[in-house]
């Protein structure tokens, strides 16, 4: 099975989909994936970095970008739509999915025209635009939460929740790192969120008193990195805190914490999910359509997670917060299995199950490469004889030949 994946820009965008190609590559040993996205977005550092080939395009976002914005991108919009017919002609694919991004829209929508299999991931409670848009045309539109459903048609939705990388996933099978202190994990995504930062710097005066039962893991991202070092070290919280830009092992720092202050990304959310966490979360405010606070709200309302919108919560607030989750372990266990309830640690699996559903309908069991007559495994590994042996022994692959590139 050969997959193109289209979209990114952003982690919560693209991180889904990098999750999504894990799956599908350790399926088969001849399954594909392709990206295609931007040369601006994260993709573009991301995507070669975890060894996937990415195609480019010059698609340009629509919306909250201005009139002058809305004007470039509207312009460039037929040629990312040649550009894509171009990429699908070349790749050939059995199925197309887009996670979001303008770099979907002109890939996703060119293969809905052309007859290909369609999907788009939703990661959020309240769609962009792209995948509203999308909706209209592609076959399946997968969603992360109950609240998206309503804004695509009913006969295409289905609920697998986000899928999350192999890497966070070894948290759903590790116990808690054992460690003596309450363990704080405070993060803003891969580029730190200012308003966190500070907030967590003037909670720091009105948690002295118990600072030494206290170990801090903070996030910063590159930009504030030394000004909130230097604001613990002021406040008297350098032993118990480290202070990096970027985390590379989530899953080791999510094992750890007792209690996470974060922002309400649908990813972030689906990470909190899986590995179970007790958190507070700090929409993003400037988020498009305000879409942090309404995914926060789903888990809110769940009880596994308290919300405070960036503009009214003061340091002091958050220190009360922090401090009455860590005086009572079994509010945070409450909250921890209601969280859990929400985390969907198969998603991945599921989300690759449907495409699978979409290719063999569309092309029979082994793709496009057998609907044009080719060989559909030329990656097979040989008998010494001449004759093909069936990687894995499975019983299918035993009584019926050609094992199926799913």
């Amino acid at each position: 099975m050969k997959v193109l994946i289209a979209g990114g820009g952003t982690g919560g965008h693209l991180y889904p989909g990098i999750a999504l190609a894990e799956e599908v590559v350790t399926r088969h040993h001849a399954n594909q994936v392709v990206f295609v996205g931007t040369e601006r977005g994260l993709e573009a550092r991301v995507v070669p970095r975890e060894g996937y080939p990415l195609e480019t395009i010059r698609a340009q976002g629509l919306k909250g970008k201005g009139l002058v914005g809305l004007v470039k991108g509207l312009l460039a919009l037929p040629m990312a739509f040649i550009e894509s017919i171009r990429i699908l002609q070349r790749h050939k694919p059995d199925v197309v999915v887009g996670v979001g991004g303008y770099a979907s829209g002109p890939v996703v929508l060119a293969a809905a025209l052309m007859g290909i299999p369609t999907a788009v991931q939703e990661q959020n409670a309240l769609p962009g635009l792209t995948n509203k848009v999308l909706g209209r045309f592609v076959r399946v539109v997968f969603t992360a939460f109950e609240d998206a459903a309503r804004f695509f048609p009913s006969r295409k939705v289905q609920l697998v929740g986000n899928p999350i990388r192999r890497k966070l996933m070894e948290n759903f099978l590790r116990s808690r790192v054992a460690h003596e202190k309450f363990s704080l994990l405070v993060f803003g995504g891969s580029l730190g969120a200012r308003g966190i930062n500070q907030r967590m710097i003037d909670a720091l005066d009105h948690l002295q008193d118990i600072k030494d039962q206290l170990h801090i893991i903070h996030q910063t991202g590159k930009n504030d990195l030394e000004t909130v070092r230097k604001g613990y070290a002021d406040k008297g919280f350098d032993a118990q805190a480290q202070v990096v830009e970027y985390i590379e092992d989530m899953s080791n720092a999510y094992a750890k914490a007792e209690l996470v202050v974060c922002r309400a990304g649908a990813t972030t959310l689906s990470e909190l999910t899986v590995a179970k966490k007790a958190s507070i979360l700090i929409p993003f405010p400037f988020a498009t359509d305000n879409h942090q606070e309404v995914n926060a709200q789903a888990l809110v309302k769940a009880g596994a997670a308290l919300m405070f919108r960036e503009s009214e919560l003061t340091g002091q607030q958050l220190a009360t917060e922090i401090r009455r989750l860590k005086d009572n372990p079994e509010t945070r266990r409450q909250m921890e299995k209601k969280a859990g309830l929400l985390g969907r640690p198969e998603a991945a699996k599921e989300l690759a199950d449907v495409l699978v559903d979409l290719m063999v309908k569309t092309y029979g069991p082994y793709g496009r490469a057998e609907a044009r007559g080719e060989d559909p495994n030329p990656k097979k590994p040989k008998k010494a004889n001449g004759g093909e042996k069936p990687p894995g022994g499975s019983s299918e692959t035993q009584a019926g030949g050609n094992e199926k590139q799913v």
